[in-house]
């Protein structure tokens, strides 16, 4: 029987009319409790912006030491062999050349090195490496590696940033950006002794991501990597208590601006690099020090002796701060491999310097368990011609060059792709710089079209609308 209460009848209402007439309430609950939770995030990245984040799905690699050779060494002298190339030296080139090139070049030029296979996988390796060599069955090379420019400064900025005529975030901040670091008394991304030509800081910068992804550099291409160390690291004037005291003050101060003025990127940069500097007071100096290793060790990676001593010192680096949780780490040999005279001399010079510390990092990762999850990439912005320029020379080749992955979820023992006969053009399962970058990102268990950064009413990522992961080579 219906009930009259202020002339109107209530009705008993069914269970369907209830769920259809409050389905929009529980959306909005829902979507409450989404947005409640974002906000906690958020609050949680502002408070500790380099606290470790979790990756899109589980990760094969949780870091990265990235030995870039600044110059570009030649695939057909380093990890390309190319039998046809030492038949026909000093023959035209049968094909037609790149329709832009950096500078003109003659006939063939064949490898002044031998090639031998090494390992059970039988990857036939330059004399130039007989250190990596033995490494080589932890070694994927990539032999199609292609990308867009022939110029050192645009080729370098692409092969960081994934873009060649734009400022945009390094490799190293995407992923700092994406992961955070796992020691929070240290960045989440280091570079050892960069180079300052070719873009310079652009090369490890954060550009438009948040500033405390940016590279940190610890001294740069003309300091020998002795001398080299994070500036004002050391406060033997004030102590810590004091410091604390002074860095509260000011950041009292800041946050007070910021709550009168609204947003600032750039202070709030700053406010979380000084407390990312008194943090690292506490590690950093130890980690610097090289004194605290085994003589086996300094002498596995060539340090104390010449020519190895200076990248020996830096790929030592690199691994100690991998295993204390730095996130990007790189090691740049800068800039020596711009061979386009005297290449017998120029290219065999660069090898003795790199080649015994490269094969140190690689034998001491693995002896501490670290090679299965760091992720080690080896490689220029380019590689070199088939032909001669002048007559011991090698011009730019962005259009098929070698690179190698090692550790971190790669396939070890295998090569990938190819380039053509005579090892001009990439031509067989090609991988671009944006597909490397997927491959890397993915890797670190980041999805490349998920990690995005909103910046000028777009959204950006590093791969831009571009790139493909290379599942072949991964396990």
């Amino acid at each position: 029987m219906a009930h009259r209460f202020c002339n109107h009848v209530i009705r008993p209402v069914t269970r369907r009319q209830m769920l259809r007439e409050c389905s929009v309430g529980f959306g909005m609950l829902a979507l409450s409790s989404l947005l409640a939770e974002e906000a906690l995030a958020q609050s949680a990245r502002s408070a500790n912006p380099l606290a470790p984040r979790k990756p899109h799905f589980p990760p094969k690699a949780r870091r990265i030491i990235f030995l870039f050779m600044h110059g570009g060494p030649s695939q057909v002298d380093t990890f390309d062999p190319k039998p046809l190339l030492t038949r026909d030296h000093g023959k035209p080139y049968p094909f037609a050349k790149p329709r832009v090139q950096f500078a003109s070049t003659g006939n063939l030029l064949k490898s002044p090195w031998e090639f031998r296979q090494y390992g059970q996988s039988g990857i036939p390796v330059s004399d130039l490496f007989p250190h990596v060599a033995q490494c080589v069955d932890d070694l994927c090379v990539i032999r199609s590696m292609h990308a867009d420019n022939n110029a050192h400064g645009g080729a370098l900025l692409q092969l960081h940033t994934g873009s060649d005529t734009f400022v945009r975030p390094s490799i190293g901040s995407w992923i700092t950006y994406g992961l955070g670091t796992e020691n929070q008394n240290l960045p989440g991304f280091i570079t050892i002794c960069p180079t300052l030509g070719h873009g310079g800081v652009q090369n490890w910068s954060s550009a438009f991501l948040p500033a405390y992804t940016q590279g940190t550099p610890i001294g740069n291409a003309s300091i020998p990597a002795e001398k080299a160390h994070i500036s004002y690291i050391r406060n033997p004037e004030t102590p810590p208590g004091l410091q604390r005291m002074e860095l509260d003050y000011l950041r009292q101060i800041n946050e007070e601006q910021l709550r009168h003025l609204g947003p600032d990127p750039n202070l709030e940069g700053r406010i979380q690099s000084f407390e990312l500097a008194f943090r690292m007071q506490m590690e950093a100096p130890e980690l610097m020090d090289l004194s605290r290793e085994s003589k086996a060790t300094l002498e596995m990676y060539g340090i104390g002796e010449q020519p190895t001593d200076n990248f020996g010192r830096q790929c030592l680096l690199a691994r100690r701060f991998c295993e204390k949780g730095v996130r990007f780490v790189q090691v740049t040999h800068s800039y020596k491999w711009d061979q386009h005279g005297d290449l017998r001399n120029g290219h065999a010079n660069n090898a003795r310097e790199v080649d015994k510390p490269i094969a140190g990092l690689l034998r001491d990762l693995k002896a501490r368990g670290l090679l299965k999850d760091t992720l080690v990439w080896w490689g220029g912005e380019f590689g070199r011609t088939p032909t001669a320029q002048g007559d011991d020379g090698r011009d730019h080749n962005p259009n098929g060059f070698s690179m190698w992955l090692a550790g971190g979820g790669v396939r070890g023992g295998m090569t990938y792709g190819a380039t053509d006969d005579y090892g001009y053009y990439a031509v067989d399962k090609k991988v671009h710089i944006h597909d490397l970058h997927a491959t890397i990102l993915h890797l670190m268990g980041l999805d490349h079209t998920r990690l995005t950064y909103r910046y000028g009413g777009r959204d950006f990522r590093l791969t831009d609308v571009h790139g493909n992961v290379v599942h072949e080579i991964l396990t």
